[in-house]
């Protein structure tokens, strides 16, 4: 059965699965509302900004040759609608295209200039590509698996190695990638054990290294990150195994 809580046999994953899968709208606080509120509405004007950007005039050509079901829109193309993990992929491009998305500060330290990672973008690209595949969910619903992706994002970042950022690895495109995966499988509503299967996919797909910084690829991390959460949700959502 899957169903209940993980944390008795499985720790790490456990927890953040729990914490997703029991968080409603009604737990967050006046407080936490209003900041996603904030960064839903950042996190939108700077995919619009971006989508201008000549790397998302490539990724345009790129996924109309690749076509496919019509799910999801694009943010600045209203009548047209391409397969979800795609939508992810080009919202996630574009808000990290200018570099202009929002921070997390660290608390701890030992970290590369203070910073973590951009935590926005991933969840919020995976929350627009699946509400709209939906059919469109209501704005508590959204908001609720927006910060839930948002918050284990965040505690993995900071809870990771200094050494995995100082060695080479872009935080944005590796730790991105569970943020988007949550906040997917919460609103798709799996039950633990699949949206734990989901985190496990994830982390097979999460990639990304600072070499590429200065070209297309550095927003290229958000984007991969924001579409590979989606579509770990998915193929969990079929069924599709992983490490718990």
């Amino acid at each position: 059965m899957d169903t209940g809580r993980l944390t008795s046999d499985i720790k790490l994953t456990g927890e953040a699965v729990d914490f997703a899968t029991a968080l409603r709208f009604d737990d967050l606080s006046d407080e936490a509302v209003h900041l996603a509120r904030r960064c839903v509405l950042d996190g939108l004007a700077v995919m619009l900004a971006g989508s201008e950007q000549p790397a998302l005039e490539i990724l345009e050509r790129y996924i109309g040759k690749i076509g496919g079901v019509e799910e999801s829109r694009l943010l600045g193309f209203a009548s047209r609608r391409v397969p979800a993990h795609l939508a992810a992929l080009w919202h996630g491009l574009a808000g990290h295209a200018m570099d202009w998305d929002d921070t997390q500060l660290s608390e701890n330290k030992g970290r590369a200039y203070g910073l973590l990672t951009h935590p926005t973008i991933p969840p919020l690209a995976a929350c627009l590509a699946i509400s709209d595949m939906l059919g469109g969910v209501d704005g508590r619903r959204f908001l609720t698996a927006f910060v839930a992706g948002f918050e284990v994002e965040c505690k993995i970042a900071e809870a990771i190695n200094p050494d995995h950022y100082m060695k080479g690895f872009h935080s944005s495109g590796t730790i991105g990638t569970f943020g988007s995966a949550i906040a997917a499988a919460k609103l798709l509503g799996l039950k633990p054990r699949a949206m734990a299967r989901a985190v496990g996919i994830a982390a097979s797909m999460a990639s990304g290294i600072r070499v590429n910084f200065g070209t297309m690829t550095k927003p290229l991390h958000v984007g991969r990150s924001s579409e590979n959460g989606v579509t770990a949700a998915l193929l969990a959502a079929e069924g599709f195994t992983a490490d718990e």
